[in-house]
Order: C-alpha cells, then sequence, then structure tokens
C-alpha cells in the first residue's frame, strides 16, 4: 500500500458500491462518470487491491471490495448521523431533561407528547433518574428538581407551583369516619405515609395546622414517592403529597382528600436548573416557555379540585425545610 487513501476516495467507493455503476454514482455525487472512475482507480492503486469486477457497465464487489464496503458504509454513516446532530445543536433543536422517576411518569410524560406535536423534528432525551445532574461531568440540557430552589452555582427559575394535602383511599376515609370524631382523633388513628423525597413531611403539616406534633407516632418512611401514593390508594394509610403526582388519581377517585377543612400548602416546587450558560441555548429556552404554559395549566387543575373539596390554600415559604443546596428530586 503507498499513499493513504484520502476520506473522499471512500466516500466514491462507497457510493459506487452501493448504486452499481459509474454513472448512478456519478448522479449522486454531481460530478462526472470519468471524475468518479479515476478516483476508484486511485483507491485501488494506493490499497493495492482490486475491488471491483467490471462487467461491462455494471460492477460488482471483489471480496476485499465487500469488507471495504462494509467497513466504509458503517463509517460515512456514523459521520453523517454526527453532521446532522451537531447541525441539530447548532439549530436548537435537540434537547436533553432529567427529572425523578415519579415526576416523569406522572407529570412530564403524559405531557410530553404536545411538546413532540409541536416540534417534530427535535430530538428529545429525557432521563429519568432520582438523582440530579453533575452538570460538570454529564451530558444534560436542564433538570426538572423539585425542593426549594437553591442549587449553588446553578440558575435554578421555578416552573411550577404546586400543592400539599393529605390524602387517602375513598374506604380508608369511611374508615376514620365511622370510627373517629374530630381531625384529631383522625390523625391519632390513621397510618401516616411520609415520602421520604417530599419537602413538607408529616411533622411540619401537623406544626403548621396547629396539631401537636407528637401525633405524628404511626408513621412509615417510604423512599419513593410512587410507591407511598400507590400504598395510600390501596389502603395503607394516609399521605402528605403533591398534586402535581396526584391530580389524576384524585380526578380519577382513587384518593380524596383526608381533611378538606384544613389549608393546603402552596408553594414554588418544581425548578428548572441549569448552570447559566446553559440559559443562552434556544432548546433551553423553547422548552422553559413550553413547560410555564404546562403549568399554567396544571395551576388550573389544581385550583379545581381545591374549589371542588372546599380546601383553601396557603402560600408558604419551605426554604427552611430543604437544607441549603440539597438536591430533592420527587
Amino acid at each position: 500500500m503507498s499513499k493513504e487513501p484520502s476520506l473522499n476516495s471512500y466516500l466514491y467507493f462507497e457510493t459506487v458500491a452501493r448504486r452499481g455503476t459509474l454513472s448512478k454514482a456519478a448522479v449522486e455525487l454531481s460530478v462526472s462518470p470519468s471524475a468518479v472512475s479515476q478516483q476508484i482507480k486511485l483507491l485501488e492503486q494506493q490499497m493495492g487491491l482490486r475491488l471491483f469486477r467490471r462487467d461491462g457497465r455494471r460492477l460488482s464487489l471483489t471480496l476485499e471490495g465487500e469488507q471495504l464496503f462494509q467497513a466504509s458504509s458503517s463509517a460515512i454513516r456514523i459521520l453523517r448521523d454526527a453532521r446532522r446532530d451537531l447541525g441539530k445543536i447548532h439549530e436548537g433543536r435537540r434537547l436533553s431533561i432529567r427529572a425523578s422517576p415519579s415526576f416523569g411518569v406522572r407529570w412530564l410524560g403524559p405531557r410530553l407528547a404536545d411538546f413532540v406535536e409541536r416540534f417534530p423534528e427535535w430530538d428529545l432525551r429525557v432521563d429519568a433518574a432520582p438523582d440530579a445532574t453533575d452538570f460538570d461531568r454529564e451530558v444534560m440540557d436542564v433538570d426538572i428538581r423539585y425542593g426549594a430552589g437553591d442549587w449553588p452555582g446553578l440558575s435554578s427559575i421555578p416552573v411550577i407551583e404546586d400543592v400539599i394535602i393529605p390524602l387517602v383511599s375513598p374506604d380508608y376515609l369511611k374508615h376514620l369516619h365511622r370510627t373517629c370524631e374530630t381531625p384529631e382523633q383522625m390523625i391519632t388513628k390513621a397510618r401516616l405515609i411520609n415520602s421520604a423525597r417530599t419537602v413538607v413531611q408529616w411533622s411540619a403539616w401537623l406544626s403548621r395546622n396547629g396539631f401537636d406534633p407528637a401525633l405524628d407516632t404511626r408513621t412509615m418512611l417510604i423512599d419513593r414517592s410512587s410507591m407511598a401514593l400507590q400504598m395510600a390508594a390501596d389502603g395503607a394509610g394516609a399521605v402528605l403529597e403533591s398534586l402535581a403526582l396526584t391530580a389524576g388519581l384524585v380526578d380519577s377517585g382513587a384518593l380524596v382528600p383526608m381533611l378538606p377543612q384544613f389549608p393546603a400548602l402552596r408553594y414554588d416546587a418544581y425548578w428548572l436548573v441549569c448552570p447559566n450558560r446553559h440559559l443562552q441555548r434556544r432548546a433551553v429556552r423553547v422548552f422553559h416557555d413550553w413547560l410555564r404554559g404546562q403549568a399554567v395549566a396544571h395551576t388550573l387543575t389544581v385550583d379545581r379540585i381545591l374549589d371542588i373539596n372546599g380546601i383553601k390554600s396557603v402560600t408558604t415559604d419551605i426554604s427552611q425545610s430543604t437544607a441549603p443546596g440539597s438536591t430533592r428530586m420527587t
């Protein structure tokens, strides 16, 4: 083998092998058939191999040609895909998002069909993971995080206001009403389910509503919100959870408010989080605007649920409920 063949030679070879004739390859490459022929001859000389058998105008690959075609077609496809992907990144049409599994399944996932319909040409990657992105080590555009909004070194934009209320299954509520006469008795009787990743725990809810925090004695601590919600829906106890995750369950009647006479806690719950430099990306700006629109519709749904059940709400500051810089994704 003499001089190393150029990438252009491999491109010409792959096109001829795929199209079967010099003339068809020339049309695809927008050059003359003689130019294609010269490139093929040069490639065969440089490799010291015969790559084609010639039968009139028709060309067929030799064994060596078959091997080179498999390798070259794969390499050219990778390069073309990379060029396409880089173009989409440059044009702001590629987006990677990380959200927790519970939020991804119960809130974000059902709404993404709208995003895909609006932006059908985009490449969208959604990573459902409980751990926050390390933007210094991982390739991700944005996180949607749950918490108080304090993540040092990152930009945090509130996007979804949420509401916390105690929820139980209808049968569990009937059981409590049969055996209890006061809210205090209901709290004492109920098995309280704490979702480990929820900012507002039962002890905090009890204190804010004038109950003795010591009533929080029969609790279960569940690591995942989805599991906590399922346990409540199955009648295992009362869960204190976000309507972002439970609106569908409440609408379907699988869960009902346990104590509607007490106000719901309203707060900035979900944040768009990323390095400040990512805010300049068109994809991030477009996603933020779309997410805000979805959040407005979500707020209307939450307000409707509260109105139907006669529940008032109070806006609260949860910054003291989450340690600064902690990452809670529920």
